[in-house]
């Protein structure tokens, strides 16, 4: 899913358009819209503007990765900076320089175009199992491939002739005066519309119909080695878009870790949270965990070790595979303990009230636990006096609180009466 969609919408293309429909859909709108046509018309000087800024930034690899993620904000914060103007990119485009647009802003002219297809960027995401086994990923994709019955020439051969008004150029140059002036600038040319060929209807390829290159579906085996890193890219040269004239693309797979239920996962390291009750966790006992090729691993806690709550304990040599190496990371695992509602058997003492451990069993207690600590003892001739420890009841604290509020509101709803003081006069 991209962020923004403006500028797709402004090309009139999905947003996962390959290099060759984008190029198809500025080609188009920049010949409808382009001021030379439209003399008159400033809506149409501004769409055209709209066009190549959209295309400027869609047939660039980097810029076009910048706004599906972040959008025009992230354009911007990205250092996307001025860039070149629409007359610049129009010319750059159909391989001509000095139009009138370009003319009236002074804008300097590439006569130069891509000499490579973008990039074509796909994340792949993957499960930190597969990433601690390795796996081989079996990926389909679309692209445009050269057509092989024209082989890119749009139609029969010898069929296909260049345009003779541009010279092939796409663009011809023309003569305008304005006043005691005579202006030189170039426009599109009106024979081949800009494509610098021509070829008649009948003579035209019928499988890709003159566009020279048709969709082809690619399977491509992607390979995820142990212990990869998420944002980690696997290049496939040349397996991306075709156009004639121009080197093929490639295709770059950008590794995403799924999240995991169990594992969290720190370069080569794995973290765990294991829950264990307070006995264990005193006096020792065993946790089994589920590791991420199917092995339960068996750890022991030693009798009298005494694992306290959030403690963090390693097991080396059981985390994640090293990537390229031939070693592992560790496993830390943080311990949550669970302590009991209550202790003992319960009972009832001499006044009928309810107990929760015997005295032989606070004596068990006591022999093995370090003795009770005093916090805070007061001076000895201090007057005392005996509380009862209750727990709290949350139904019954908001409530409490409830109710607290409903009495502020009344006191803020019937004030108190204000002494007037009557002055003599």
């Amino acid at each position: 899913m991209v962020k923004d969609t403006k500028y797709y919408e402004t090309l009139g293309v999905s947003p996962d358009a390959t290099e060759a429909q984008l190029k198809s859909a500025y080609r188009k709108g920049a010949l409808k819209h382009h001021p030379d046509k439209n003399a008159h018309s400033e809506d149409a000087a501004e769409k055209f503007k709209d066009l190549s800024h959209a295309y400027e930034v869609l047939s660039d690899p980097q810029k076009r990765q910048l706004y599906d993620q972040y959008g025009e904000e992230g354009l911007e914060q990205g250092g996307m900076g001025g860039g070149m103007n629409a007359e610049d990119l129009f010319s750059q485009f159909f391989g001509g320089g000095g139009g009138a647009f370009g003319g009236m802003f002074g804008g300097g002219m590439r006569e130069q175009g891509p000499k490579k297809v973008r990039t074509i960027h796909h994340v792949h995401k993957v499960s930190l199992e597969d990433i601690y086994r390795g796996k081989v990923s079996k990926l389909a994709l679309q692209k445009s491939v050269i057509c092989p019955k024209c082989e890119g020439r749009g139609g029969k051969e010898g069929a296909v002739r260049k345009c003779s008004g541009c010279d092939g150029m796409g663009m011809k140059t023309m003569m305008r005066q304005m006043g005691p002036m005579i202006q030189r600038f170039q426009t599109v040319c009106p024979d081949c519309n800009g494509e610098g060929e021509i070829i008649r209807d009948r003579d035209r390829c019928k499988q890709c119909n003159g566009k020279k290159t048709i969709i082809e579906r690619k399977v491509l085996h992607v390979h995820v080695d142990k212990g990869v890193q998420s944002g980690a890219k696997i290049d496939f040269a040349g397996e991306g878009d075709q156009m004639p004239g121009v080197q093929a693309g490639d295709v770059q797979f950008e590794i995403e870790q799924k999240p995991h239920p169990r594992f969290q996962r720190k370069r080569d390291d794995l973290f765990y949270q294991a829950e264990v009750d307070l006995l264990t966790a005193l006096a020792g006992g065993r946790i089994w965990i589920e590791h991420l090729d199917d092995r339960w691993l068996s750890v022991d806690i030693l009798p009298g070790e005494v694992v306290k709550p959030g403690e963090i304990k390693v097991v080396r040599g059981q985390g994640m595979p090293s990537y390229r190496h031939h070693d592992f990371g560790n496993l830390y695992i943080q311990f949550d303990v669970k302590f009991p509602e209550r202790l003992g058997r319960g009972g009832i003492d001499e006044n009928g009230e309810e107990i929760g451990m015997s005295e032989s069993e606070i004596k068990a207690l006591e022999s093995v636990l370090p003795p009770r600590m005093i916090q805070n003892p007061p001076p000895p001739d201090a007057m005392t006096e005996d509380y009862p420890l209750e727990r709290v009841d949350a139904s019954r604290e908001q409530a409490r609180a409830q109710k607290a509020a409903m009495d502020d509101d009344e006191d803020d709803m019937h004030p108190g009466g204000e002494r007037v003081q009557c002055a003599s006069q």
